[in-house]
């Protein structure tokens, strides 16, 4: 009888501590999907703001994810605060938690501050075709903790800001225009001056090579069967890689034209006669 009697007081208990929870458990599942759905409407609004707006596409994606992860905080404290967490407990256990997640996630960390001076001193922005890390892409997006990618296949590249801030970066678009650099290699027994003019009248046909600085032709090295010849131009860089195809295209197609060897590695066999 006295054992039934103890179970009758735990079940008491225990129906007594649901009944005193239970309110407070629902009002903070409600609070809870209500507080996601105004998170949701919030970021919508965020977004055609910024879409109404002219401003820099690298703020606006780092403010949205910015905002999006401040919100849900403040909707955990809520939630916490409304199944009965005391205020001051709930400062001393995320203190404490802060301290062992900073520990843990010294690298998220940086990734955060790697992201805040990207976006201070702006290195690049959405729309930057950049090399860095070892990769080669035009930037998609900018978030808090890392930066997209598009390669030349199409993939998206995904590196930590902290590791960008870090690093070497290289802007192709930084300034307007790019220098462009073709080494091509003539036969020695070829004119040497025909073979500059052709190279200059093939950038002088191209309305998209600048004539200012104008482009120019040097020997730049007498190399074991060829003489190496270096050509320079400066293009805008919308037109860049169009105006660099075709100078190489125009090149074996002009040379071919008018009789200038382009040499390339050959081996010759002979066959020993016996006697």
């Amino acid at each position: 009888m006295e054992e039934l009697e103890n179970y009758q007081d735990y079940i008491d208990q225990a129906v007594e501590w649901a009944v005193d929870i239970l309110p407070n458990l629902i009002t903070a599942i409600v609070i809870f999907f209500i507080g996601l759905w105004v998170i949701t409407f919030i970021n919508k609004m965020v977004r055609r703001f910024f879409a109404k707006k002219d401003y820099d596409e690298t703020l606006e994606s780092f403010l949205q994810s910015f905002i999006s992860i401040v919100l849900k905080a403040l909707l955990f404290v809520l939630v916490i605060t409304q199944l009965g967490v005391k205020t001051s407990s709930l400062v001393a256990i995320v203190g404490a938690a802060g301290l062992a997640i900073g520990l843990a996630l010294q690298g998220s960390l940086a990734n955060f501050a790697g992201g805040v001076l990207i976006l201070i001193f702006k290195p690049f922005k959405v729309g930057d075709f950049i090399s860095a890390q070892g990769v080669d892409g035009t930037v998609k997006e900018i978030s808090i903790f890392n930066t997209k990618l598009s390669t030349f296949g199409n993939q998206i590249a995904i590196i930590p800001n902290g590791q960008l801030s870090n690093g070497n970066i290289v802007n192709y678009n930084m300034e307007s225009t790019r220098r462009d650099k073709i080494d091509v290699g003539i036969g020695y027994s070829s004119n040497i001056k025909e073979a500059k003019e052709i190279l200059l009248q093939i950038c002088a046909d191209n309305p998209s090579i600048n004539t200012e600085p104008a482009p120019e032709v040097y020997v730049g090295n007498l190399g074991d069967s060829s003489v190496d010849l270096t050509l320079r131009f400066w293009a805008n860089n919308d037109v860049f890689w169009p105006a660099h195809f075709y100078v190489i295209e125009q090149t074996k197609l002009r040379f071919d034209a008018a009789g200038i060897e382009i040499p390339f590695p050959q081996r010759v066999m002979h066959q020993m006669k016996e006697d």
